[in-house]
């Protein structure tokens, strides 16, 4: 609720797309005809409220915070439960500190694509934890993600087919066929709607892939706070996606808030940097793999046609929960190897005392 009424006051002084959602509510003559994926959806969501029950700008800025908030709800759950132990950051549960990152909710507090993404999101990670007892979850989640964007749907299902046949549970070896055969449908079934609705030629996808790009780039460098990524490598992109801005290139006030925020993803990220870590990734949990595979497609993905840090902000907020996650679900599996190795050297312990009693008492008979 308080960053919806930050967002508010941002909206009042600056020019944003959430007055452009209200105002067109009035454009459509009937409610369906706003039934569609995209910016439509928006406006789709927002007509009974404005047109049946006179909802006004406030109102609906304020219920789209409530479900924006759901979002946040839904991840936290996610968090929990597919973790044993909850991962401190200097002695704060952090876990807690994830749910509260300023720029998480600044996006995800108004009338907007951001708010109905994030809220898809969290309804479908949640879903798809426990899939046989969250079938609703999991298709209002979708639905959600679908509607406005459906790349991201696409992602995170790929993301969950490839967790699931490599995930370290005990799966019937033809349920795993099941879910590659399912993938393999699905793409070939959406490519082409996917292809078009991201504006692309699904006859000529390379070449219509680098002039959109090219023009994105355009687009977004004429916009201000322009960063020049044409030119750097993959690495190079991906970290500016991930980390910028940083202090030293914060384009106003917004951009050092976000920098703090950066500061602590290096951070966590630099908790993965380590040799075991690939050992971890191997035997992994369907939920890990795939939220590493959902966040590294994505951001590879955006790398290419972003290139302003105004945007970059606003977009990177849909998938840093799953950098996070991949990271604290390492931090636990490092915790239970902690665990295990005192609990194997306590017995060695007890073991060797065991031993030297009976030896003992051999001796004195």
């Amino acid at each position: 609720m308080f960053f919806g009424l930050v967002y508010w006051t941002y909206a009042q002084l600056n020019r944003s797309d959430s007055v452009n959602y209200y105002n067109h509510t009035f454009a459509w003559r009937n409610w369906f005809d706003s039934f569609a994926a995209g910016t439509d959806f928006i406006e789709w969501m927002a007509f009974p409220f404005v047109r049946w029950f006179g909802f006004n700008y406030d109102m609906m800025m304020f219920l789209t915070t409530w479900l924006g908030f759901w979002g946040f709800v839904y991840f936290y759950l996610f968090f929990k439960e597919n973790l044993r132990f909850n991962p401190k950051f200097e002695g704060w549960d952090a876990i807690t500190i994830f749910m509260f990152l300023p720029n998480m909710h600044f996006w995800t507090a108004s009338l907007g694509k951001g708010a109905v993404i994030f809220a898809g999101i969290g309804f479908l990670v949640y879903g798809l934890s426990w899939p046989q007892k969250r079938i609703p979850h999991i298709a209002f989640g979708s639905f959600l993600c679908y509607m406005v964007r459906p790349h991201i749907l696409f992602a995170i299902l790929i993301g969950m087919g490839v967790g699931f046949v490599l995930g370290r549970e005990k799966v019937p070896l033809y349920q795993k066929y099941m879910v590659v055969v399912f993938a393999i449908g699905m793409s070939i079934y959406v490519y082409e709607d996917l292809i078009v609705y991201l504006g692309y030629d699904p006859n000529n996808l390379a070449g219509s892939f680098e002039e959109e790009s090219a023009l994105n780039m355009q687009r977004l460098q004429a916009a201000g706070s322009a960063v020049d990524m044409g030119s750097y490598s993959l690495p190079m992109k991906l970290f500016t996606f991930w980390f910028r801005p940083l202090f030293v290139d914060s384009p106003n006030i917004l951009g050092i808030a976000v920098s703090f925020e950066n500061a602590l993803y290096i951070y966590m990220f630099s908790k993965i940097v380590r040799k075991d870590f690939i050992t971890y990734i191997k035997i992994a949990p369907a939920m890990v793999k795939m939220s590493a595979v959902v966040f590294i497609s994505i951001s590879i993905s955006m790398t290419f046609v972003m290139s302003n840090l105004g945007i970059i902000i606003r977009q990177k907020s849909q998938i840093m929960y799953f950098m996070l996650f991949v990271v604290v679900a390492f931090m636990d599996w490092q915790k239970t190897n902690r665990i295990k190795k005192r609990g194997e050297i306590f017995n060695r312990i007890v073991e060797e005392e065991r031993r030297r009693l009976a030896e003992a008492e051999l001796v004195e008979k």
